[in-house]
C-alpha cells in the first residue's frame, strides 16, 4: 500500500473513532441535544480546517464526480461545483491569507496596489470575515450536507459539549437549553484523538507537499 493509500486509510480509523465518540455523546445527550437533518445554523461563517479536512473534502467531491453521468451523484457534484465557484468569487477579495493557495494567515500576501499583511494582521481581520457566508456544500433546498460524509472535524464534533481551548464546554447555542452544568457536563464529547489527528496532519504536509490551515471553498475549488 503506498503511502497516500496509507494515509487515507488512517483518516478512515481517525473518522470512526470521532463518530463512535459523537454517537455516544448523542445517547448521553438526549433530547437536550437539538441537531438534526435540515438544522443548519452552524454551516452559516466560515471556519479554518485543516490540510487532512481538505483531502477527505477533495476525496468526496471525486467520488461524487465519477458516479456515471445521469445519476443523482453525479448532478450533485455539478451543483456542488456551482456553489463552489460562487462562494470562491466572493471570498477571495478580502481572503485573510495567500489566495492563489488558499492558505489562510499565510505571510507575504502581495498584489496590486495591495501592503504585505502579518499573520497577527489576517488572524485579527479572520474574526469578521464572510461571517454570513453559507458553506458551498450545503443544499439549501434540503438543508443537508451534500458531503455528509467526508465532512470536516470541526462538523463532526459541532453540538455536543466539547472543551475548548480555554478549558470550559462549549455548546451550541440551539442545544440544551435549560439544561444544567451537571447535564452539559453529562453529555461532554471526549474523542481524544488529537494525537492521532496531529501525527496524520503532519503526514499530509509530508506526502501533499500542503501545510496551513484553508476554507472548505478553497480547498474544493478546481
Amino acid at each position: 500500500m503506498d503511502s497516500a493509500n496509507s494515509l487515507r486509510q488512517s483518516d478512515l480509523r481517525l473518522v470512526q473513532i470521532v463518530d463512535a465518540a459523537l454517537a455516544d455523546a448523542a445517547l448521553r445527550a438526549g433530547d437536550w441535544l437539538a441537531c438534526r437533518p435540515g438544522c443548519w445554523q452552524c454551516c452559516v461563517g466560515v471556519f479554518p480546517i485543516s490540510q487532512l479536512d481538505a483531502m477527505r473534502l477533495r476525496d468526496g467531491l471525486k467520488e461524487l464526480e465519477q458516479a456515471g453521468e445521469g445519476s443523482e451523484e453525479h448532478a450533485r457534484s455539478g451543483r456542488i461545483r456551482s456553489r463552489l465557484a460562487a462562494s470562491v468569487a466572493r471570498l477571495v477579495p478580502e481572503f485573510p491569507g495567500n489566495a492563489r493557495t488558499g492558505v489562510l494567515f499565510e505571510e507575504g500576501k502581495t498584489g496590486d496596489g495591495e501592503e504585505i499583511e502579518t499573520r497577527e494582521e489576517m488572524e485579527a481581520r479572520f474574526d469578521d470575515f464572510a461571517n454570513d457566508e453559507v458553506c458551498p456544500v450545503l443544499d439549501l433546498g434540503t438543508g443537508r450536507c451534500d458531503l455528509y460524509a467526508a465532512r470536516p472535524m470541526t462538523c463532526r464534533t459541532f453540538g455536543p459539549p466539547m472543551r475548548n481551548e480555554e478549558g470550559g464546554l462549549g455548546v451550541c447555542e440551539l442545544c440544551f437549553i435549560g439544561a444544567t452544568e451537571d447535564e452539559v457536563a453529562a453529555s461532554e464529547l471526549r474523542p481524544d484523538t488529537e494525537s492521532l489527528e496531529s501525527t496524520l496532519e503532519a503526514d499530509v504536509q509530508e506526502i501533499k507537499g500542503t501545510a496551513g490551515q484553508t476554507l472548505v471553498a478553497f480547498a474544493l475549488r478546481s
